[in-house]
């Protein structure tokens, strides 16, 4: 089978350096997993289509960064639900989903081939929904939940560049550390839960945000000690 994009571990290499130095740099980080991810989307592509949810979701070209991305839309949802969590969590951390989509449109300018257009829209599904499991799953954005809500998104779709970073995560942090622990535990709660890249999200965010783990099977948020950087950005009062 033909590679959709080579594995470079000399960029890998080169980007890890630079998020060790500041392990609050989401691009390097997004360089690493696109030079060691492989062919890992296109498989996942593939799983991706089988369904019957993912055929409408792609026929439909239904992307959800329009949503995320329209902040009064979020804050008019009922409170306590998903998506007011959301846009409340986006503001306290000081981050929007614009800023993601960024740092993986540079990490991926290099690539090899082109994407053909589900992949490609099959790819922004999956970057769009990471601020959302932050959310749903209760991780953070400190460097504890950011490795968590790693470890839950390649139980639910497999990724060789994000499984370098968990692991690397449980290295630093040993095996069976609360931080460890707290990162193995992301992983298991990702295989029980649904599949969720194909659930209807545009419906899904004006729900309870209980509701909407109970249902999905994710379960209720972790209590756990945060890890921030030092150099991390102060959250917003």
């Amino acid at each position: 089978m033909n590679l959709t994009h080579s594995v470079r571990p000399v960029v890998a290499m080169r980007a890890m350096r630079e998020l060790r130095n500041d392990p609050d740099n989401t691009a390097a980080a997004i360089r690493v997993i696109a030079a060691l991810s492989g062919n890992s989307d296109k498989r996942g592509y593939r799983r991706f289509r089988r369904s019957a949810e993912s055929v409408r979701i792609l026929r439909e070209k239904r992307d959800l960064y329009n949503i995320l991305t329209d902040h009064e839309r979020m804050k008019a949802m009922p409170p306590g639900s998903l998506g007011r969590a959301i846009v409340d969590w986006f503001e306290l951390e000081g981050i929007s989903a614009q800023g993601l989509a960024e740092a993986s449109e540079e990490a991926r300018s290099d690539q090899d081939k082109p994407l053909e257009a589900g992949e490609e829209l099959y790819g922004r599904r999956l970057r769009n929904l990471h601020d959302v499991f932050h959310v749903l799953t209760g991780y953070d954005r400190d460097l504890r939940g950011e490795s968590a809500v790693l470890a839950f998104t390649i139980a639910q779709n497999y990724n060789r560049g994000i499984a370098f970073l968990v692991l690397d995560a449980l290295w630093e942090e040993g095996w069976n550390s609360p931080g460890g622990q707290l990162i193995r535990q992301g992983y298991l709660r990702g295989r029980r839960a649904k599949g969720l890249i194909t659930q209807n999200w545009e419906e899904l965010f004006e729900r309870p945000i209980e509701e909407v783990r109970e249902e999905l099977g994710v379960g209720p948020p972790p209590v756990y000690e945060q890890l921030r950087s030092a150099g991390a950005p102060a959250l917003s009062t």
